[in-house]
């Protein structure tokens, strides 16, 4: 994979990738932000194959960064919602 569609992606992901704690949530997510990523890679004259070729599923690496957010912010997340 090129280094700009390594950047590109490690950006993306950044940016875009939030904690949810609902597994349902965290599908339907997934989907949608792969959909944009691979719309926003388009955009910025990356390929879709140069980031499959490295990654493999953008959705299934999405949703398992989202399900790391979610174990990371939920230990955090948990005090903040009792204090609301």
């Amino acid at each position: 994979m090129s280094e700009h569609a390594i950047e590109f992606l490690r950006g993306w992901i950044g940016e875009k990738v939030q904690c949810q704690h609902s597994p349902i949530k965290i599908d339907k997510q997934a989907e949608t932000l792969a959909k944009e990523c691979c719309a926003k890679a388009a955009e910025a004259g990356i390929l879709l194959e140069d980031i499959q070729e490295e990654v493999g599923d953008i959705q299934e690496l999405i949703a398992s960064r989202l399900e790391e957010a979610a174990e990371e912010g939920g230990s955090e997340a948990r005090p903040d919602k009792a204090a609301e």
